[in-house]
Parts: C-alpha cells; structure tokens; sequence
C-alpha cells in the first residue's frame, strides 16, 4: 500500500533531476504517472523522446504505471494534451507537479531580448499553462486535487546573473499565492516549492569539490512534494517550502514597522521619513537569506 495509491500524477520536466525523482517516488507510492518532457538541453533547445521514455521504463521495471509525454509546456495545445493523456490513459488527473524548466544564466548588463523571454516563456508561461490545464480538468471532476509549482530562491531572495530566471520564479510564486486563494472553494490546494537541489541545470552553479552531488541529491526533495499530493495533505495550500538536502523550510513573509503615525496626520515629510529609515536601519536583517527559527 502507498500513500498515493490510485491518484493519477502528471510531473512536466520529468525526464531527470528533480523531476525524475519527483516521477519514480510517485510511482513507488502507488500513483499513475505521466512523465513529461520535451527532451531538449538545458537551455531549451532540441528535443527528444528518450529521457521520458528512460524515466517510464524504470517506473514500470519497478512495478509502476506510467506514460510518456514529450510535449512542451510553454505550447497551449501541448500543455492540454498532457492533462488529456492523464485522463485518456488513467481516467482522470489528481495531482500536477510544473517543474519544468530551462536556464540562460547572463549578468544582466549582457542580457538579451531573447534570452529574457524564453525563460519567463517556458517557466512562467509554461506552469500557466500546465496549472490552468490541470485545474480546469480537477475543476470538471469536482473531487479537488493538488497542485505544485517550482519556484526558486532566485525569485524568492535573489541570486547574481539570474534577472531572467529570478523574475519566472517570483512570478510563479506570486501566481500560487493568488490561485490558492480561489482553489480553496472547489478543494484544489496549491504549494510553492523553492528547492535546491544537483542536477544538469545547476551542476555548474555549485561548487565543485564539495560533495553537492549527494548532499543536495533531488531525491531528498522529492518526499515532500509528494506527500503533498496525498490526502495526508488536505490541510495544506498557500504555502512555501524551501527545501534543501534534508532541510526542509516553511518560508513565511513578516513585517517590521519602519516609520508609523496616524492616518489622519498629513504624510511624513522627505527629511522625516529618511530619518526614520536610518534611525533602525542598523538593526534590519543582514543579507538575502531568511533567518530559520524555530515555530513558538
């Protein structure tokens, strides 16, 4: 028995890192998988049948249920026929996993035109896309569902010479926050997930020498992801996780008053609000990445 037995899973980009992993656990905790992927390099370029097809023949040689898909999910028909061969294979679609995605990692004064709208087309776009395919057919079904999409902290925090990338996955981010909201009348829970994890996208980001590949295997993210898609998780929607090796995050957003007085006043003056900016400016958080503290 699994956690996720008869659920029917679609995971985009699954044909390796995290995807693969994310595609394999949901196999080996009893859903049906479409494993999706258009088979092209990391940049987006190219495509091929095969890394889908490699990831089905090791979820059926384990026993598992699955079918390939080589659509790409920043094309509209391709990103509805996914969802299709969900219901056309397996009868319906319960849990969605947008996690692919590309990389053109350029410093911002060398950015071009095209290696802007490619990222946000394939990663923004792209999990539109899929999610409002996914969510229309779990809508049609009327038995809810989950849904998962792939954030970063790039987006989340920032990260040198990724404006492109950054800016899809604040986007992605942003969008979940929203649709979670308008989920919760029909059953329909969506994450954020912010991993950080080795694969041929971020090989060459990490560094070497270090033992990245297992300290930050993707397969240690992949239990949490799928666990949201059980019914384990009916409770859980609207929220962000970074997870990391075997870290696992709840990422939530607090405020720290900089300068308050009453609305009937008139506004601050410039001088006044500059000196309030400075007066605690000493004490605000050090650096882009959240301090982890304990739930009280």
């Amino acid at each position: 028995m699994g956690l996720l037995d008869g659920k029917v899973a679609l995971v985009t980009g699954a044909g390796g890192g995290l995807g693969e992993t994310h595609a394999l656990l949901l196999a080996k905790e009893g859903a049906l998988v479409v494993v999706n992927d258009l088979g092209g390099s990391r940049d987006g370029s190219g495509a091929s049948s095969n890394m889908a097809d490699g990831v089905v023949d090791k979820i059926k040689a384990a026993g598992g249920q699955a079918v390939a898909d080589y659509g790409s999910v920043s094309n509209e028909a391709d990103a509805k026929a996914m969802i299709q061969c969900a219901v056309d294979n397996f009868g319906k679609i319960d849990f969605l996993i947008a996690n692919a995605g590309i990389l053109r990692d350029k410093s911002f004064k060398n950015m071009t035109n095209d290696m802007w709208d490619i990222v946000i087309d394939v990663h923004l776009r792209g999990t539109y896309l899929t999610v409002k395919a996914a969510y229309d057919q779990m809508l049609a079904q009327e038995t809810g569902g989950s849904i998962v999409v792939t954030s970063s902290t790039s987006g989340l925090l920032g990260n040198f010479g990724q404006s492109n990338y950054g800016a899809a996955k604040a986007g992605i981010a942003g969008f979940a926050r929203c649709l979670f909201q308008e989920g919760l009348k029909y059953g329909v829970r969506v994450n954020v997930l912010a991993p950080a994890a080795w694969s041929r996208l971020t090989s060459d980001i990490f560094p070497e020498g270090q033992n990245m590949e297992e300290l930050l295997s993707p397969d240690k993210v992949s239990p949490l992801v799928v666990w949201l898609g059980s019914d384990e998780a009916k409770d859980v929607t609207g929220r962000t996780f970074m997870v990391a090796g075997n870290s696992v995050q709840l990422l939530s957003w607090q405020s720290q008053a900089v300068a308050v007085k009453d609305n009937t006043d008139g506004p601050w003056s410039v001088a006044e609000i500059g000196e309030k900016v400075r007066e605690n400016f000493d004490k605000w958080p050090k650096g882009i990445q959240p301090t982890a503290r304990p739930f009280e």
